[in-house]
């Protein structure tokens, strides 16, 4: 009896198995939230350049380009050229991370900025336009660098 127990699950594994790697690999999240997300480390990256906590900052540049790239890599019908042409701007943040410079910072941030609104209008989605935050809707962090 307990030959039979073994032989089913192992078959009853063996059937959903590729069932549940067939799921994983239809799922696809929508394009607003992997923007959602990018917009949320946006805000939070402008705060933490602009408290000098460059290692946070280095941590949200890093995310906002890994969720561009899962972005570009999904949705096939987003033109190239509008997601490469945030390369730059990350390249020019991560340098003055790099180099602890708070003004190439701000000029990095603000050429992100506007190649985030050129690709929503190129698009056609001009209506979504990104800017630099005011205030932090993350009240439940601090952008200070940790006490060390």
């Amino acid at each position: 009896m307990k030959y039979f127990a073994v032989i089913g699950a192992l078959f009853i594994g063996l059937i959903l198995a590729p069932l549940a790697v067939a799921q994983q690999e239809l799922y696809r999240p929508p394009l607003g939230d992997i923007m959602g997300k990018i917009q949320l480390r946006h805000i939070k990256l402008w705060f933490a350049g602009k408290a000098r906590n460059w290692e946070l900052a280095t941590y949200e540049v890093n995310e906002i380009k890994a969720s561009l790239e899962t972005a570009a890599d999904l949705y096939r019908g987003i033109p190239v050229e509008l997601v490469t042409n945030t390369a730059d701007p990350i390249h020019a943040i991560v340098a003055a991370i790099e180099a602890k410079d708070s003004a190439a910072f701000a000029k990095g941030y603000s050429e992100l900025t506007l190649a985030c609104n050129a690709c929503h209008q190129g698009i056609g989605r001009s209506f979504i336009v990104i800017q630099a935050p005011t205030a932090s809707p993350f009240t439940d962090q601090s952008f200070s660098s940790p006490k060390r």
